[in-house]
């Protein structure tokens, strides 16, 4: 299943300029989601980190995870209209940079849920090449 970012805004709160995900390129809910976030110079976040080289900020990468998971679990039927809150994350690296003219590929697959409770296992890449990874945890409400 894919879904444009107008789908995306049906599942998640996030709006512009934070939402982080432009498209979701595979989805099965509950499971797993693939998204894409083409990062661009024009984007508010480049004036500031940093001017004279720009560097898309590490939180950013990963609340683009963050939100690729929360479509995974929020598209489910029985978690339509609530809300994933980021409640934790682990074993963060990051591995390179992300600059402007990159696309990011982002992937999210839930390895535990638990009630409202769940963790995800998320890894960013570039190219193929991984640029973070991260075990996050969400709760749903």
């Amino acid at each position: 299943m894919e879904l444009n970012s107008n789908q995306i805004q049906e599942i998640i709160p996030h709006r512009y300029p934070f939402l982080l995900v432009d498209r979701i390129i595979d989805l099965k809910p509950g499971e797993s989601a693939v998204g894409i976030k083409n990062v661009s110079a024009n984007e508010h976040i480049f004036t500031g980190h940093f001017p004279q080289e720009h560097i898309m900020p590490g939180v950013l990468i990963v609340e683009a995870l963050a939100q690729t998971g929360a479509v995974t679990i929020l598209s489910m039927e029985e978690h339509k209209n609530k809300i994933a809150y980021f409640a934790g994350i682990d074993q963060c690296k990051f591995k390179q940079k992300v600059i402007p003219g990159d696309q990011l590929k982002l992937d999210s697959r839930v390895i535990k849920r638990k009630g409202a409770l769940g963790i995800a296992e998320c890894i960013a890449t570039v190219n193929d090449v991984i640029v973070c990874k991260a075990i996050i945890k969400f709760a749903i409400g």
